[in-house]
């Protein structure tokens, strides 16, 4: 199985055309206000630190190059050529790895985890954007990856984000500047239930040890000076036992 033609196309058009400049993607928050808050609510359940670390659905790599500095390697994964092509690009000194994967296709998936062993997962807002076929086998190449030892840190939209990005993108002036990209490759983010996330997980063997909400700081402001920012929800997960 591997992702849809129109899914692979979509964030590879994105990529190509997104702007390399710090901030100008939509999600592109420096690592203070994402990766960094998140590792201090994983790395409690962190069972085994010494393990590499893979940032699925990395883009540009912005977190993967912090999470380098807290894990022995960082080795960053997209489905777009064109995105890891921009993280490497961008990461001139080389503290991370970066591939192309299809993280839907368990073949890839049990290459890549046949080379690094059990690693530890960082996935910010990836299974909320798939489409929905992609879903549970994205949760079960995640299972694939952590093996006996790891844990999965993921952060995606809640449910109640759908309605407030669609508010901005409907709004008289027409969705923000960096929003509109987004939708304009036909990207649909926020369509996934709050149920449907746990689901995915516990359907593919993994239990949830930790969960709470968030918001989802993006790199967009209202007319008003004011950062967007959007409910979402994380979990720890691993195996059970």
């Amino acid at each position: 199985m591997s992702v849809t033609t129109r899914y692979r196309e979509a964030w590879e058009s994105f990529w190509s055309e997104a702007p390399r400049e710090e901030g100008a993607v939509f999600w592109d928050s420096g690592a203070e206000f994402t990766s960094e808050p998140h590792l201090a609510l994983f790395e409690p359940h962190v069972t085994a630190p010494g393990l590499p670390l893979v940032d699925l659905g990395c883009g540009n790599g912005t977190q993967t190059r912090f999470l380098a500095g807290r894990f022995p390697r960082a080795v960053g994964v997209d489905l777009s050529g064109a995105a890891v092509e921009a993280a490497r690009a961008v990461d001139v000194a080389g503290v991370a790895d970066y591939r192309q994967l299809d993280a839907v296709e368990p073949v890839e998936v049990q290459q890549l985890h046949a080379e690094l062993g059990d690693v530890n997962v960082y996935m910010r807002g990836v299974l909320h954007q798939c489409e929905p076929a992609d879903r549970r086998p994205l949760a079960e190449s995640i299972a694939t990856l952590l093996g006996d030892r790891g844990r999965a840190f993921v952060t995606e939209l809640a449910e109640a984000a759908g309605p407030v990005l669609m508010g901005h993108a409907r709004g008289p002036a027409g969705p923000p500047p960096k929003l509109a990209p987004v939708l304009g490759h036909g990207i649909a983010p926020a369509d996934v239930s709050d149920e449907e996330l746990l689901a995915c997980f516990r359907q593919a063997g993994l239990e949830i040890i930790a969960d709470g909400r968030l918001t989802l700081s993006t790199t967009e402001f209202t007319s008003d000076g004011t950062r967007i920012e959007l409910p979402s929800t994380w979990l720890v997960v691993g195996r059970e036992g």
